[in-house]
């Protein structure tokens, strides 16, 4: 199997303690996950759940660090620099280990070669919110809103080179709106300005929004997959309101490179246990999340091999000049 392929349907014996720097890691020694984002959103949510799992099933403490800076890009070297013991793990979303190398004229790292895939933890739609200051109930009323007030075509996200920096870019171009972006360190600083009135329009992940969205502070104008988001059964999608853009992502679990095979074999069983567990249903449906491993209509299967992050590399990369 290929190094970087995902490792998320394990069958077999694991070997358990394979190597010198396995049987360390199994001492009791902490695990340390790198959540390259700000606290307080969603992903930072789903990433302690998780943790909080596989803590208990390995038995060994497991933490969860925010390490932000570089739109993601300072967590991800952290990663690719430790010790490949099993010891340090990156939880990231698609763009930093796929589009980032044709985003970013200088990168620290190669996501190709310098991180080694364990296991893939969700699926995700974006969707894009308005503030009490947009006047449009429909994505259509929004893009007549837009042409009318072509100085409020401004839209925030969670950083530059994100994909829902990417998707709202889409949308404008599929509107035929010329978008101005403005990137934040993560979304929940985003969504502030937006209930604060500071920007008209913030593109993010779907499930940040829907505690607001439900509250009536903002409203999701659309989400972006083919059928309707399961945590907003209420909105449209976007190209069934006659915008025709589509596009998802994934949350994943990495180690550096060189980890051993052992190691990811025990750590993905850790993490697959841990979302297929009774509690995992905190990230499916009511927070607009496909679980890894979670059987369903909506299931979208493995992601992350090699192939499939060059072919998603094609729907953005031309959207955006290098940074």
């Amino acid at each position: 199997m290929d190094r970087r392929q995902f490792v998320t349907g394990l069958t077999g014996t694991v070997a358990l303690a394979g190597s010198a720097k396995f049987a360390n890691a199994q001492g009791g020694n902490t695990i340390r996950i790198i959540f390259p984002y700000a606290a307080g959103g969603s992903g930072d949510a789903t990433i302690r759940l998780i943790a909080d799992k596989m803590q208990a099933s390995l038995n060994q403490p497991v933490v969860v660090e925010n390490r932000t800076g570089g739109a993601g890009r300072i967590g991800v070297s952290a990663v690719k620099n430790a010790p490949p013991d099993g010891l340090t793990l990156l939880y990231t979303p698609f763009a930093a280990v796929t589009i980032y190398p044709f985003v970013y004229k200088t990168l620290e790292y190669d996501p190709f070669t310098d991180l080694r895939p364990v296991a893939q933890i969700c699926t995700f739609d974006f969707g894009l919110a308005i503030g009490p200051s947009v006047p449009a109930k429909t994505p259509k009323e929004l893009v007549a809103w837009l042409k009318a007030n072509p100085d409020k075509a401004q839209f925030g996200s969670p950083g530059a080179g994100a994909l829902p920096h990417f998707f709202g870019l889409m949308f404008g171009k599929a509107a035929g709106i010329e978008m101005t972006h403005i990137a934040y360190k993560g979304g929940t600083p985003a969504i502030a300005d937006l209930l604060g009135g500071q920007i008209p329009m913030v593109s993010s992940t779907a499930s940040e929004f829907l505690d607001l969205h439900q509250a009536g502070k903002l409203r999701v104008i659309a989400t972006s997959d083919v059928e309707r988001s399961l945590g907003f059964p209420d909105v449209p999608t976007f190209k069934e309101s006659g915008i025709d853009i589509v596009g998802t992502s994934w949350y994943g679990m990495f180690a550096p490179a060189k980890t051993p095979d052992d190691v990811v074999a025990r750590l993905n069983k850790a993490i697959v246990d841990a979302v297929k567990s009774p509690d995992a249903d905190r990230l499916g449906p009511q927070s607009d999340r496909d679980v890894a491993g979670r059987a369903g209509p909506h299931s979208k299967g493995p992601c992350g091999s090699v192939e499939t992050r060059h072919r998603s590399v094609g729907v953005y990369r031309r959207l955006v000049p290098p940074i």
